[in-house]
């Protein structure tokens, strides 16, 4: 069995007995980038000698006693839109392309205080803006499952990584499923916290009021456990909270008995892939005869949550955006002919179609002569998305359903129809807009062999409520983290 083949939580444990080092452990896992990059392309930047150097320290560390944590000398890959100081950032886009950070985004700091070890930084759709990571100006990540397919998105680079063993886990972000999508194309386990519990301070922003950072691993496990250490308090983050219950592993419990989930019908309409569909049927089962409480129910507002959704997030991202504009950082145009034509160039040559197509969306939804149809109504549409949801959590402990309508689509068929890539995002924006925790594990394979998230919604501040129904859902199956599995 090969090192790769560990969960992180294993590995942190075989470098606590001593049974490896942390430079072993980095090894193995920069050996893997070099095999796979070629075929994969999960990653932007790898940082062999920073790793290396960092592993020597973190080991030294340990062995003073100064580091004892469950993660202490496991390696990471970081999403492209988190600073790390002097290390390349550029959210996969051209107008990034040399921004090397002069600090450190706070979940990072938080893990690298914990003792991780950074291998580099992951593929994404430029901006976080896309659902399959084909809008990078790095190219295009592959899904491990099987290079003809996409991996899902944004955090498409992070859950390949995982899923093709270059690593142990990642980080994301998810402003509308970019974490809980992926993973569920990759067939790996991604949490998307409540709104506010880890700091957004050092992420480059897309939508301020939906964005939030998360894990993504190969069990729930390991994901509770890496929550548990990026989630803080930061006053550095406005939007960040202070919460008391922050032990996310204490919900690792196999045990459901009583636990009410609810099944929207609205999630099981059309539209939904029938083996898809099957699937999370099947997972409502297995929870059902473990002593869960299952019910099929109404959740009203579905339908509006995809155009509240782009509208509020292409606003807040055309107004984040703003700030790329050749002067202080990033790309500059070379030949122009004054400041605004500067500005113009420069924009129009470094950002890609999809970002300048939802720039432009942004813009119009805040102009003067549309900002009371479009975006004022939008907000109100994500208040009664939030009642809805307060009324269902009101009877429910947990809200069941997929991740995704499909298993993960052939590279190149979701671009030429961008309406068609936005639909795709119908089970997970409405998380983002009511600011609730949701979580997607592993619940099967289609007839292609390509796997199928199941996502589980919890209340605000519930995390443990998903976490426990994921973990114990998880003990009732045999799935492998991966197809490059030995």
């Amino acid at each position: 069995m090969s090192l790769m083949n560990l969960t992180a939580v294993e590995l942190g444990k075989k470098i606590k007995n001593k049974e490896v080092t942390v430079v072993e452990a980095t090894k193995a896992a920069l050996d893997a980038i070099d095999a796979k990059e070629d075929k994969v392309n999960s990653f932007v930047t790898v940082d062999r000698e920073g790793a290396l150097k960092r592993a020597e320290e973190v080991q030294k560390l340990i062995d003073d006693g100064k580091l004892d944590g469950p993660l202490a000398g496991v390696p990471v890959a970081i999403k492209d839109n988190m600073c790390t100081e002097g290390l390349l950032t550029t959210c996969s886009s051209k107008i990034l392309g040399n921004f090397v950070p002069t600090f450190t985004s706070e979940a990072v700091l938080n893990l690298e205080k914990a003792g991780a070890v950074i291998l580099g930084k992951t593929n994404m759709d430029e901006f976080a803006m896309g659902s399959t990571t084909e809008t990078s100006a790095y190219g295009e990540t592959k899904n491990p499952w099987n290079l003809e397919h996409v991996p899902g998105g944004s955090s498409g680079g992070s859950c390949a990584a995982v899923a093709a063993e270059e690593c142990f886990y990642a980080l994301g972000s998810d402003t509308g499923g970019s974490i809980r999508q992926p993973s569920s194309f990759c067939g790996v386990t991604g949490i998307k916290p409540t709104y506010g519990t880890v700091s957004r301070y050092g992420l480059i922003a897309y939508g301020s009021s939906l964005d939030q950072i998360g894990p993504v691993a190969k069990d729930v496990t390991d994901c509770a456990t890496i929550l548990e250490i990026i989630a803080s308090h930061d006053e550095k983050d406005s939007t960040s909270v202070k919460r008391d219950d922050l032990d996310f592993t204490s919900a690792l419990v196999d045990d459901v008995k009583g636990m009410k989930i609810g099944i929207p019908k609205d999630y099981l309409g059309e539209g939904l892939d029938s083996e898809v569909k099957d699937a999370i049927l099947n997972a409502a089962k297995v929870l059902e005869e473990k002593g869960a409480i299952v019910e099929e129910f109404d959740l009203s507002l579905v339908e509006y949550a995809i155009p509240a959704y782009y509208v509020i997030a292409c606003a807040e991202a055309s107004s984040n955006l703003a700030r790329f504009d050749g002067v202080k950082y990033g790309y500059r145009t070379e030949e122009y002919d004054g400041l605004h034509n500067m500005y113009k160039k420069s924009r129009s040559e470094g950002f890609g179609a999809e970002v300048k197509r939802r720039i432009m969306l942004g813009s119009f939804v805040l102009s003067s002569g549309y900002y009371d149809a479009y975006y004022l109504k939008a907000l109100r549409t994500k208040a009664l998305i939030k009642k809805a949801f307060d009324e269902a959590f009101a009877k429910y402990d947990v809200i069941l359903g997929p991740a995704a309508p499909t298993t993960a689509p052939k590279l190149g068929e979701s671009l030429s129809d961008p309406l068609k890539m936005y639909l795709g995002d119908i089970y997970t924006i409405s998380v983002n807009l009511a600011g609730l925790p949701g979580i997607t594990v592993p619940c099967g394979t289609d007839s292609k062999g390509l796997p199928i998230g199941l996502q589980l919604i919890g209340d605000c501040f519930k995390e443990k409520n998903i976490i426990r129904a994921a973990y114990s859902f998880e003990q009732t199956r045999d799935f492998k983290h991966s197809p490059l599995a030995e």
